[in-house]
């Protein structure tokens, strides 16, 4: 069953904008490249740079937890580490986050951003060797059907714009919800070979529109209204590397 990769995402920053690519080169049991590098607790997450493990989503600033974080439009250089973060009324924000200044810099720029919502303090984090901050433990590369948000979307008479689900690889060609079968199955995804893990079950961050910030979707209620499930997306785990382009196939082995 082949199909072929749209577009590519990766979030520097677990929460804030997704940033598009041409390619990206994926590595055999690590994630997405770039993909949730650092994240931001919003008051002592208990996580241990030295023994990293894996912490439950609420305690960052993320969408399902405050909207508002949609509000701020960033952009991550990996070269340089320079990270940069832009919202209407409030001045730009530049610094490179793999140093204290950096990060100290942009807490008090997204304090300011989200003021009333947040516990505090704001903390930037980052994990050490191949660590990220996925919402799953077993979750690596994530890609998300086109046909089957499509399905979902003519269900709620609405457009459901497919960011919502924050994945790293979105793909056309699949009749929707195939992939919630797919569970151990193989795939070809361009060069690289990768394993199925699981389907991706939906939180409330899907209900915040990425443009307006607004929460206007109960999507996870949407999602299990109308198919009984609340997945939407499967999660791979790569077992040969390769590099990964738009236009590549995908296909199922």
């Amino acid at each position: 069953m082949q199909a072929q990769v749209v577009s590519l995402y990766r979030h520097p920053v677990k929460g804030f904008t997704p940033e598009r690519l041409d390619r990206a080169e994926l590595v055999a049991g690590q994630c997405f490249p770039c993909d949730r590098l650092y994240a931001v607790e919003d008051g002592p997450s208990g996580f241990d740079p030295e023994a990293p493990a894996h912490i439950p989503k609420m305690k960052f600033t993320v969408l399902a937890k405050i909207p508002t974080v949609a509000k701020a439009r960033t952009a991550y250089d990996e070269a340089t580490g320079i990270f940069s973060a832009k919202a209407e009324g409030l001045p730009d924000f530049s610094g490179d986050l793999r140093g204290d200044e950096g990060r100290r810099g942009f807490e008090t720029w997204l304090a300011t951003l989200l003021d009333g919502e947040i516990k505090g303090p704001l903390r930037v984090i980052a994990g050490s060797g191949d660590y990220r901050f996925m919402d799953s433990r077993g979750g690596y590369v994530s890609v998300v059907n086109l046909a089957s948000v499509r399905d979902l979307a003519d269900k709620l008479g609405r457009p459901v714009d497919p960011l919502r689900f924050r994945a790293n690889l979105y793909v056309e060609g699949w009749p929707a919800w195939v992939e919630n079968d797919w569970t151990g199955r193989m795939m070809r995804v361009g060069e690289a070979r990768a394993q199925v893990l699981k389907p991706i079950v939906r939180c409330a961050a899907t209900h915040v529109d990425p443009v307006t910030a607004e929460r206007d979707i109960e999507l996870v209620k949407a999602l299990f209204d109308h198919y009984g499930h609340m997945f939407c997306g499967v999660y791979l785990k790569v077992e040969e590397g390769g590099a990964v382009r738009e236009g590549d196939g995908v296909v199922v082995i």
